[in-house]
């Protein structure tokens, strides 16, 4: 994977603990629900078991393990006989037990991959573990000293205090753990991107959930000659090396950020000739750099122990009983095959399911080519210049499929479509009939037409003898003066031949 170092060189190496909020109705040891309402008070969707109050009593979720076992499948990592859980001890103020309920030396899953492209490269990652624990609580940090709660939240680093809610604490997470296996953080931003359309195709993600993905990241610098002509590092290389973990990372782009910042910090101290603290530090998001939080924590300081409330699990026959849809690499594989896509086309439709289940509706109904135009280029186009996703126009597929109906039934231009009314419908919610009849967009009757192709050369004489005299772009104005005098209701290509049957004749 990594690619090789010039003399001297220093490599960031980097590995990944990437938190996913699983999509479960209650939390993962009560019954309190993970649906946040509007308006929501804080510390309001809590109990005793999420609040750790004495005597209360965990209860697992099935539904976050069947969700974690889904997960491991689509990793294609090992799922053992038998888990169980653990106390991992240490305070902070959004973790009311002063303990997390984790799991340690038996994770759910282990030895899995992951593939994605970058920069027209396949990469695999190996995940090392990926296990089930609970979320704490939230923290927000104030800066202005008042009592306010809609004053404004500003970094840990200029809070005069910090405010905490229990509402999260105990809602589902995975924690998926990389090999460091990234060189660039490029490629990480890539990974993420990819992990995060698999947990979207597999229905236990949402990525609209505030906080639903976070990503703790720990980078050290190596030179470069250390790594193997396979890519693969020595081991005492690895445990000599200085790390660094940075916290607080929540979003794709702010990884390739945070690691960046990292990765220059990191490589100007050792020109220097001075030292890599191991640290845990926090990202500074507003301003992309990282902040020193404290020294870094060691597995032994969390003290693990097993949960006494909570029996082993046995879980290896889920793997067999518990079924995953398609995922995004063998959907788009299907994309090009079935429909005879290309590789461009096939990526952008399914690299969100959403889109991909829209596609192949308006795909049953129209010849797959048309539907890969109107939904990839069009739809698509034209929702990300407005900031929207498929999520906001899911429901107005029949909407969508009639006006590509009117266009291939020849009763309304593809230029007006495109132009007038797909617009009006994203900006007003509007249907495409309304949009038509409003605008007088109906597509222009064939004697409409050839009167509006007489009149534009009896009043452009100057572009007609243009025409005769072999000018390229005579017939082109000629054209745009019929549209005009149609209203963009006439087809072009029938004016184009209309006009050259006049001027021929």
């Amino acid at each position: 994977m990594a690619q090789a170092a010039e003399q001297g060189e220093l490599v960031p190496v980097i590995g990944l603990e990437v938190h996913v909020q699983l999509e479960t109705e209650t939390k993962v040891f009560c019954g309190c629900s993970t649906e946040p309402a509007e308006d929501e008070a804080p510390n309001t969707r809590v109990c005793p078991v999420c609040l750790g109050l004495p005597g209360a009593l965990p209860v697992l979720n099935e539904a976050a393990v069947e969700a974690a076992v889904k997960v491991g499948k689509a990793l294609d990592a090992d799922i053992p006989e038998q888990t169980r859980f653990h106390r991992k001890n240490y305070y902070y103020p959004d973790l009311p037990k002063n303990f997390q309920i984790t799991q340690y030396d038996a994770p759910l899953c282990a030895d899995g991959t992951l593939s994605f492209s970058h920069e027209g490269d396949r990469h695999e990652v190996s995940v090392r573990r990926a296990h089930l624990e609970e979320d704490p609580g939230s923290i927000r940090h104030v800066r202005d000293g008042t009592q306010d709660l809609d004053v404004r939240t500003t970094s840990v680093d200029r809070a005069d205090y910090t405010l905490v809610d229990y509402n999260r604490a105990g809602t589902p997470l995975m924690e998926v753990v990389t090999e460091p296996d990234f060189r660039d953080p490029a490629e990480v931003r890539a990974f993420l991107e990819k992990l995060e359309e698999v947990l979207e195709y597999l229905g236990v993600f949402d990525a609209s959930r505030d906080g639903s993905l976070r990503i703790d990241a720990n980078l050290s610098m190596i030179p470069g000659s250390e790594i193997r002509d396979d890519g693969t590092i020595p081991t005492e290389t690895l445990e000599s090396a200085n790390r660094t973990e940075v916290k607080n990372i929540s979003s794709h782009k702010g990884a390739q950020t945070a690691l960046s910042y990292e990765e220059s910090r990191q490589e100007n101290l050792l020109r220097r000739g001075k030292a890599v603290e191991q640290e845990t530090r926090h990202f500074n998001e507003t301003h992309g750099n990282t902040i020193s939080m404290r020294s870094k924590e060691e597995e032994k300081d969390y003290r693990y122990f097993r949960e006494a409330d909570l029996p082993p699990l046995q879980v290896a026959h889920w793997k067999e009983e518990i079924a995953i849809p398609e995922l995004p690499d063998a959907r788009r594989a299907r994309f090009r095959d079935e429909y005879g896509l290309d590789e461009e086309a096939a990526a952008k439709l399914t690299s969100r399911k959403q889109v991909a289940d829209f596609f192949e509706a308006v795909a049953a109904e129209f010849d797959p080519s048309v539907a890969a135009t109107w939904v990839a280029d069009n739809l698509l186009g034209e929702l990300h210049y407005r900031d929207m996703t498929i999520d906001d126009v899911d429901d107005r597929l029949d909407e969508f499929m009639r006006l590509i109906e009117l266009v291939d039934q020849d009763e309304l231009t593809v230029k007006n479509a495109e132009e007038t009314v797909l617009r009006a419908m994203l900006d007003e919610g509007v249907a495409p009939d309304e949009v038509i009849e409003r605008e007088g967009l109906g597509k222009a009757g064939e004697s409409e037409v050839v009167d509006a192709v007489r009149d534009a050369i009896e009043e452009n004489p100057d572009a007609v003898e243009d025409y005769h005299e072999g000018e390229g772009g005579a017939l082109n104005y000629l054209v745009g003066q019929v549209m005009q005098r149609t209203g963009g209701s006439a087809d072009p290509g029938t004016v184009n031949e209309l006009l050259r049957d006049e001027l021929e004749s």
